[in-house]
């Protein structure tokens, strides 16, 4: 797959915001533990098949205009590596302590959805642009 539809992963990012802010809301670390489980495969398979891709594509993007913009799903793929981390450090500060490391990594990962699925900001993404633009410097 060459270019995956821009609007699938900021979806996506919609999704986990709401996800997140349910999180933060209960300290429920089993929908923290989903949203991990979600940002693995996106980050193993990419954005477009993780199962916020698949409810896009199965039940948004049909009903969605014609695609208009398309991007690369390597950068998208990378935010959602990064998404992981930040919501595994959230579950081990849920489940072992201290709490407050939990809701910290939780609020992070939800302060960087928030900006894609609003602003189509991808923090994640652009750090894969510069860590590209730097690699490509040096070498």
């Amino acid at each position: 797959m060459d270019t995956i539809d821009a609007r699938g992963p900021r979806f996506g990012a919609a999704v986990t915001t709401a996800v997140l802010a349910a999180v933060l809301v209960t300290s429920g670390w089993a929908l923290l533990a989903w949203q991990a489980l979600c940002f693995a495969v996106g980050a193993a398979a990419g954005a477009q098949r993780s199962p916020y891709g698949w409810v896009f594509r199965a039940f948004v993007q049909p009903r969605l205009g014609p695609v208009t913009q398309t991007e690369s799903p390597a950068p998208p793929r990378f935010a959602q590596g990064v998404g992981l981390v930040f919501a595994l450090v959230g579950l081990a500060g849920y489940l072992w302590g201290p709490e407050w490391l939990g809701m910290a990594a939780t609020g992070c990962a939800l302060a960087a959805a928030f900006l894609n699925a609003v602003f189509s900001y991808c923090l994640g993404c652009e750090t894969y642009l510069l860590l590209r633009r730097a690699t490509a410097a040096r070498g």
